[in-house]
């Protein structure tokens, strides 16, 4: 077994969980998006995030508007909905529920 592969495969369920983590603090323009989350060590290119936040939107929890740039043409700044935030509060119970199993199997 690869575990590498099996990395890719956590990294890839947690990250729309990262997303609405990040745009819970504030807005953000996708490379905004992809640099928090290098910086994060959870590393994401465009061709996976932008269909992510398209679903994401799709399904009422991101909402984006345009805001003119000084360095080129203007950005789309992507944000929570009332829905994202309750569906992130979802998540954040989800989370703890799994890193409570996970610490418990790992001390027994």
């Amino acid at each position: 077994m690869d575990v590498n592969n099996v990395k890719s495969q956590m990294r890839k369920g947690m990250l729309e969980y990262c997303i609405l983590l990040l745009l819970k603090r504030e807005e953000a323009y996708a490379s905004d998006i992809i640099r928090q989350l290098q910086e994060a060590e959870l590393l994401v290119v465009e061709g996976t995030l932008y269909p992510l936040l398209t679903r994401l939107k799709n399904a009422g929890l991101l909402s984006y508007q345009w805001q003119e740039s000084t360095q080129g043409p203007p950005r789309k700044y992507y944000a929570l909905t009332e829905s994202g935030e309750q569906f992130l509060l979802e998540l954040d119970r989800a989370w703890g529920e799994l890193t409570t199993t996970v610490n418990y199997l790992k001390v027994q």
